[in-house]
């Protein structure tokens, strides 16, 4: 397998992980419920049309799916959006005019999923509009009738650039919420570990904040350094200290989503012993320095750059 089918194969598990996280469940039914919109976690390279089940999906968008040249080109714009929104949020329109939104969820410099809603238009339809949709179905050799094609169309949901820029601010703001959930699964995640390793990952967490060492860890754990050394690099995929890096980077990132938190306070609390050092393995793990990640989730706050 290669190492694209392998990423892709991650992608998926973590977004299976992540759709049955009590937060995504939570946030997924206030979302639906207060925005009336639907909304979906999508893999990296997942090409199936994201709302086709989705009982919030767009009536337009249902009868467009059962044309096979209009789901060609849904399918296509949904390759176009998961390019677009790589490094931030993205918003791309379908040939009808339709928007749809994507969100990427990071776990250190990898996109593992998005975030997406949509089905949405950001101006009123007008006949004009409708004429060169019919036109376009016409060339696509669409056999639909015209008297619901119209109402579904009409009936979309309208939003005012204001009101769009909102809901993917708040979908900016849930995905880093669960960028943290998703690496927390990524270092923590014990399949196949041996009892040993299961207790030295945990030992980990409740000490992270202190000056931890190798050594430390191997003796909680009845183990030599040595062999300790080699059977948590084997099990993690990583070395102890790249291991504890990861780890106390995820939890500044877990702190810093609260907008009154300083960042070297998040540092130090995390187990950093120095801020030259924090800010080297910050960047590093995350793939973008601390001041970065901190404008990115709270932007415009007078404590943004706060050390």
């Amino acid at each position: 397998m290669s190492s694209s089918d392998n990423f892709a194969k991650r992608s998926r598990k973590f977004v299976e992980q992540l759709r049955a996280s009590q937060i995504f469940c939570d946030y997924e039914q206030a979302f639906r419920e207060t925005i009336g919109l639907p909304l979906t976690l999508q893999p990296v390279e997942g090409w199936d049309l994201p709302f086709t089940t989705d009982p919030k999906q767009n009536p337009f968008c249902a009868l467009m799916a059962g044309n096979n040249h209009a789901c060609a080109a849904c399918l296509q714009l949904q390759s176009k959006l998961q390019v677009a929104a790589q490094q931030a949020p993205a918003t791309v329109k379908c040939f009808a005019g339709l928007s749809d939104s994507a969100v990427p969820i990071r776990v250190g410099e990898n996109v593992v999923a998005f975030l997406q809603t949509g089905q949405v238009l950001l101006q009123a339809p007008d006949a004009r509009q409708f004429s060169r949709l019919t036109r376009q179905l016409l060339k696509y050799g669409a056999e639909l009738d015209p008297r619901p094609l119209e109402a579904t169309f009409y009936a979309t949901r309208v939003l005012t650039h204001k009101q769009h820029d909102s809901i993917v601010r708040l979908l900016s703001i849930f995905a880093q919420h669960l960028a943290a959930l998703s690496n927390r699964l990524a270092v923590q995640e014990e399949h196949g570990d041996s009892p040993q390793i299961a207790r030295a990952r945990h030992f980990i967490a409740q000490h992270q904040d202190e000056d931890l060492s190798l050594e430390q860890v191997a003796r909680a754990v009845n183990m030599s350094a040595f062999y300790f050394c080699k059977m948590f690099k084997k099990a993690t995929g990583m070395t102890f200290t790249d291991y504890l890096a990861r780890v106390r980077v995820e939890k500044v990132r877990e702190l810093l989503l609260n907008p009154h938190k300083r960042i070297s306070e998040a540092a130090f609390e995390a187990g950093f012993q120095s801020l030259s050092q924090f800010n080297r393995v910050f960047r590093r793990v995350a793939g973008e320095s601390p001041t970065t990640y901190r404008e990115r989730i709270h932007p415009g706050s007078k404590n943004a750059g706060a050390r």
